[in-house]
């Protein structure tokens, strides 16, 4: 009896001092506080007019409403991502809102990997990649008057990707912050869009199918590089659900179909250096490896936006 006991206790105190080891509970409190402080720095330099492409934006959207009073609500839904209430800011907000309750996950791992995720998609020289999108979409709206930034001409793109014309706006679908996939009647899934962006459809009118699109769509900074930072958990899970259901009905037909995201598309120009290191998807074991070997230089060096700003002021091409 006294030998099972001492048994009992010894397993009792060899996982008391596992426990111990584990500092993933402090990391995920330390990311909480540097998610918070650098999404507020994000939020001033946005209000300060210290993010070029939400300058440029903010800039091209008005020039462009000016000349085209029809476009004028669209347009100004667009401008929004040059400020802190714009879609994209509002998501990281609330992303991180959702991952400061450790019931929203599966494991800490998971909920540490999106807090990481969070504190990258904030740094300022990412999040002005990440502007590109919806700036080029202004930019290829206004005809070519108005020069690309980060991306290679709309013409050479869609010439070098084999990509269809799915008209203005095409950059943004996929994007879960502009709208969804929708499906029908039929079993097909479509995009939908939110709001005032539902506008695109009268621009470029006949709806934009998932298979389709799959196949045949353009590059874009979120689609192509910035998907993993600026998506939630939820979300590419959503999107693989979407996949899995197309494939689904194509295996059935002894088709064969693949994700829209196996192969990216050529595109980008003058990218910076966080965003040509961001890495794809991985497992919830190797995020958390990820997280906990990174996280603590790049809260002790924060990415300076100044600093790179060379890397992300190059790459203006025309829109046409």
């Amino acid at each position: 009896m006294a030998r099972i006991f001492i048994r009992i206790v010894g397993v009792l105190l060899l996982l008391s001092l596992t426990g111990c080891g584990d500092d993933t509970a402090e990391r995920i409190a330390q990311l909480q506080q540097a998610d918070n402080q650098r999404l507020s720095r994000l939020s001033q330099m946005l209000d300060n007019g210290e993010i070029r492409n939400a300058m440029l934006l903010k800039h091209y959207t008005e020039l462009l409403a000016s000349e085209r009073s029809d476009l004028k609500p669209l347009l100004t839904q667009l401008g929004l991502d040059a400020t802190a209430e714009g879609p994209m800011f509002k998501s990281l907000q609330q992303r991180l809102s959702d991952a400061s309750n450790s019931a929203n996950f599966p494991d800490k791992a998971t909920q540490l990997a999106e807090l990481q995720n969070i504190y990258e998609a904030a740094d300022p020289t990412q999040y002005n990649d990440m502007l590109s999108d919806p700036l080029n979409v202004v930019a290829d709206m206004s005809n070519g008057t108005l020069a690309r930034v980060n991306a290679i001409s709309n013409e050479a793109s869609k010439l070098a990707n084999g990509a269809e014309n799915y008209g203005a706006g095409s950059q943004l679908v996929g994007n879960p912050s502009y709208g969804h996939w929708r499906t029908d009647s039929s079993g097909m899934s479509f995009w939908e869009w939110y709001g005032m962006y539902s506008m695109f459809n009268n621009i470029f009118n006949r709806p934009i199918y998932y298979d389709n699109w799959s196949r045949h769509r353009d590059y874009s900074y979120y689609n192509d590089v910035g998907r993993y930072r600026y998506s939630s958990p939820e979300q590419r899970r959503t999107q693989d659900s979407v996949y899995q259901r197309t494939k689904k009905s194509f295996d059935s037909q002894g088709k064969r179909f693949d994700s829209p995201y196996a192969k990216s598309r050529t595109g980008s120009s003058a990218l910076s250096r966080q965003s040509t290191s961001t890495p794809k998807p991985t497992t919830s074991a190797s995020q958390s490896k990820s997280s906990s070997s990174t996280f603590r230089s790049n809260y002790a060096k924060d990415s300076s936006f100044r600093n790179s700003s060379s890397r992300t002021t190059r790459g203006i091409s025309r829109g046409k």
